[in-house]
């Protein structure tokens, strides 16, 4: 007999901790292996916690409402019989208002009471969405005004002349920066996470970057008659070029490099203030152009209303990532470990080019151009193999 906890999942590299919404069972229930068995919200996704086991739940640590940290013991599964614990004093509590922690952190900042404001998330929960609206039309306290006057100062008085001995300020030295009129505030738990998954892959990895210019007339063209974005098209260039390059299509850890025939691949997806997340399309190789298009824009949309499921943000072989629809023209990406690849798709952009034809006379012309961006682990590869991959990938583009 054991007891096996539940924990809080990590949904995200840059979900940091989630709140309990719902137990689906009481102390002493029969619980079913990966039935859920309570349900948790963070600001990125709202999900289903499964049973990690079947057994009987024997405790409930984290009540309705609560927010933890990733990784936390949420409760506790007994198997084989074991016998409940507790008289069942950490039950989940009833009528409180059930909220996410952004929902909460900007009501409290606005003097908002979440029990005015009506909840559109699952069970009634406040979303940060129905917080914003609730204040956009007046619920917020009353703030005073920054200022009654003028912001508009006029030039302090002349003082008396500065003695030879008044000390002058050091290049570098420590300076208050609110008499420069900066507001120092702390990182958000999410950029502190996002930070350190950053750093420790920096520190980890040794990441490279090499880039190619890639003609995408054709792209463009075949995206126009398709209704589609680049990115499916050159998600499935990279899919294939993967297939000639398995390196790439790989995982590394420590000593142990890990290639794979199926591709497992990552689409970084911005949320705004909120940071990224990256959902996965499993079996990549499997979707046409207009598949990955359409299992794109579906991760997309669930990872802006926050309804991505755990494995929808698990187990990427491979990553792209898209700042070019930004208007970016150049970026250094970093590897998602244990991956040891990244690509970035920069902003296509028509600009003059020099062309030759057949015989070799050369002109210039307008094309479509792009940059490609590798991001690459020299414990896994050399520059040649990169370069050799971003060769292949252009040649499909620029031949689709």
């Amino acid at each position: 007999m054991a007891l096996v906890d539940i924990l809080m999942p990590q949904l995200g590299t840059s979900v940091v901790e989630g709140t309990v919404v719902e137990w689906h069972a009481e102390i002493g229930a029969a619980v079913v292996a990966e039935a859920t068995v309570c349900e948790i919200s963070t600001d990125k996704i709202d999900t289903d916690c499964p049973a990690p086991v079947g057994g009987t739940l024997a405790e409930i640590i984290v009540a309705v409402g609560e927010t933890v940290d990733v990784g936390t013991v949420l409760g506790r599964i007994a198997t084989d019989g074991e016998a409940a614990v507790g008289d069942g004093a950490t039950a989940p509590p009833r009528g409180e208002v059930r909220s996410s922690p952004v929902s909460r952190r900007i009501a409290a900042e606005h003097g908002v009471d979440l029990a005015l404001v009506p909840g559109s998330g699952r069970g009634g929960r406040v979303t940060k969405k129905d917080v914003v609206a609730f204040i956009e039309e007046g619920g917020a306290a009353a703030e005073p005004p920054l200022h009654s006057d003028s912001p508009y100062r006029p030039d302090p008085e002349p003082g008396p002349p500065v003695a030879a001995t008044t000390p002058v300020p050091v290049p570098g030295a420590a300076v208050d920066l609110t008499d420069l009129g900066g507001v120092p505030a702390p990182l958000s738990r999410m950029r502190q996470r996002i930070g350190e998954a950053m750093r420790g892959s920096q520190q980890t990895t040794a990441t490279c970057h090499t880039a190619v210019e890639c003609e995408m007339t054709r792209v463009e063209s075949r995206r126009a008659e398709l209704g589609l974005t680049a990115l499916p098209l050159v998600a499935r260039a990279v899919i294939e070029t993967l297939a000639e390059f398995p390196d790439l299509n790989a995982t590394l850890d420590g000593t142990t490099v890990t290639r794979y025939e199926r591709v497992h691949l990552g689409i970084a997806v911005s949320l705004g203030d909120d940071g990224l997340i990256v959902p996965v399309v499993h079996d990549a190789q499997n979707l046409s152009p207009e598949g990955l298009g359409t299992r794109i824009r579906d991760l997309a949309r669930r990872a802006r209303d926050k309804q991505l499921q755990p494995d929808d943000v698990q187990g990427a072989t491979f990553t792209i990532t898209n700042p070019g629809a930004y208007g970016a023209l150049w970026a250094t990406p970093v590897i998602d470990v244990p991956q040891v690849g990244i690509l970035d798709l920069e902003a296509i952009v028509r600009r003059p080019v020099v062309i030759a034809d057949a015989t070799g006379n050369e002109s210039i012309a307008i094309r479509s151009m792009v940059n490609l961006i590798l991001g690459w682990d020299h414990r896994a590869m050399d520059g040649v193999y990169a370069a050799r991959f971003l060769d292949a990938l252009r040649g499909r583009l620029e031949s689709l």
